[in-house]
């Protein structure tokens, strides 16, 4: 089958007609994000904030919601404090149609949240509190992952994603592995539980000693069916079946980077789901993405299946 009809295919998605249902499981967040005209000097002192707001982060939890955008059916399994942070994500989820209902709020918890001080020239100062959660994975619902057509996790909850990558390897769907920075033990327990692992280039460089494209082949020796690495601008590489092989980036105006990474890694997953070949898959994750980077936001202006495959009929 060509790429081209491949991809064509993912029509039957959007439309229905091809059901599929993704499980993001990882990382949520919330940025309360400040824009001010200068940032803070240093010391102790006070200065007026232009605008505010509040916005939904994280890796798998940007994936999750790229998936539902796009159009297809999405749970998020994660957690967070029973705090108005917490509170605030789980509603910003339904709200784009993201199945919440592993998404657990633990009492004893404090949800994962940034102060973000943005300037005029774009310049950013964050402080980041990482969450604090139990890590115990012993309470998600393993037999949902029967009607999942394929699976994501991100590296920040290390026995969730080994949890949710056994049950779904034992059943034979598609596991894969969004490869942000993390401790090198983190990899070494989940790369040889994944069949798709897609690295940004510090997280590989970090891992791997570089972002060539010898160590997506010196990372074959884990066993996954596809390494990758996203560049931004310069694309994606990764190594499948002895082989490297590359797919450019779509020519944008760019007006913000930011969650195109998850984007790209919701898309790939989705396209997985729906028995794209992986190249099919590349070439319309980094459609989806690309399409992202016109609008600012991490979240805002993912396009749905149809809107992506009109933009790739008009991208050479």
């Amino acid at each position: 089958m060509s790429t081209s009809a491949n991809i064509g295919d993912l029509a039957n998605v959007s439309s229905g007609a091809k059901p599929v249902h993704v499980i993001c499981l990882g990382l949520s967040a919330l940025d309360q994000v400040w824009r001010v005209d200068r940032p803070f000097s240093g010391g102790s002192e006070k200065i007026k904030a232009v605008a505010y707001g509040t916005l939904g982060g994280g890796m798998a939890a940007n994936a999750s919601v790229a998936v539902a955008k796009l159009g297809a059916s999405v749970a998020f399994w994660g957690r967070a404090g029973n705090d108005a942070a917490g509170h605030e994500m789980k509603s910003a989820f339904t709200a784009e149609g993201v199945d919440v209902e592993n998404f657990r709020l633990f009492a004893d918890g404090r949800s994962s949240v940034s102060g973000i001080i943005v300037d005029s020239s774009g310049e950013r100062q964050i402080v980041n509190f990482r969450g604090l959660f139990p890590e115990a994975a012993n309470w998600l619902p393993l037999d949902a992952v029967a009607r999942a057509s394929a699976v994501l996790a991100d590296p920040r909850w290390v026995e969730g994603a080994a949890t949710l990558f056994c049950e779904a390897r034992s059943r034979g769907i598609p596991t894969v592995l969004d490869g942000d920075m993390a401790d090198a033990e983190v990899f070494e327990r989940l790369l040889p539980l994944t069949d798709h692992a897609i690295f940004s280039e510090p997280a590989l460089t970090a891992f791997a000693g570089s972002a060539d494209d010898k160590s997506l082949a010196a990372l074959a020796r884990f066993g996954c069916r596809v390494i990758a690495v996203t560049r931004g601008e310069g694309g994606v590489s990764w190594y499948e079946d002895s082989e490297l092989h590359r797919q450019a980036a779509f020519s944008v105006d760019v007006v913000d980077t930011t969650g195109a990474g998850d984007v790209f890694h919701g898309a790939y997953t989705l396209a997985i789901a729906a028995g794209l070949d992986v190249r099919a898959a590349m070439m319309f994750s980094a459609a989806t993405a690309a399409m992202k980077c016109r609008h600012a936001g991490g979240r805002n202006g993912i396009p749905t299946i149809n809107e992506c495959l009109v933009f790739m009929r008009t991208k050479p």
